[in-house]
């Protein structure tokens, strides 16, 4: 299952690098567009910071360490840390875009799960991308 507990290793790291950033951009965001986007990258980060513990465990019960170090994840990760001092606008275009980022992750993920017949880990990963496309959409909706 190597294979597979490499692709959740990338989907955990990309989890973490979100979070990161959307905690970033909750915390500097402003505008007229400030309390929704505050409440929205609140949520979301929220969101992450569950998904990390849940993917960080499912790693452990495959039998293999998690990573947990910021040179780890920055070395894994497709998303890159946000800038805090970007307009609200390019904020919420990034982490949109970011968005469909990890969901090109998790779909890895799923299609190793779907080989390995882990049904465990592949309905983990279907919520996990149904949330994804979710906040994908509502930020997208903000711009």
């Amino acid at each position: 299952m190597s294979t597979l507990t490499e692709s959740l290793k990338n989907a955990l790291a990309d989890s973490y690098v979100l979070y990161l950033k959307t905690q970033n951009y909750h915390w500097n965001v402003t505008g007229q567009s400030f309390n929704s986007l505050h409440t929205m990258f609140e949520t979301q980060y929220n969101d992450l910071f569950a998904a990390i513990d849940l993917l960080a465990e499912r790693i452990r019960a495959l039998g293999e360490k998690a990573p947990g170090t910021f040179a780890s994840y920055s070395k894994m990760a497709t998303i890159t840390e946000g800038n805090e001092n970007s307009s609200a606008q390019e904020m919420v275009k990034e982490l949109a875009q970011d968005q469909q980022k990890i969901v090109k992750t998790l779909e890895k993920v799923l299609s190793e799960s779907q080989k390995c017949n882990d049904d465990v880990t592949a309905g983990i990963i279907t919520d996990r991308i149904e949330i994804h496309q979710k906040n994908a959409w509502m930020l997208n909706s903000s711009l």
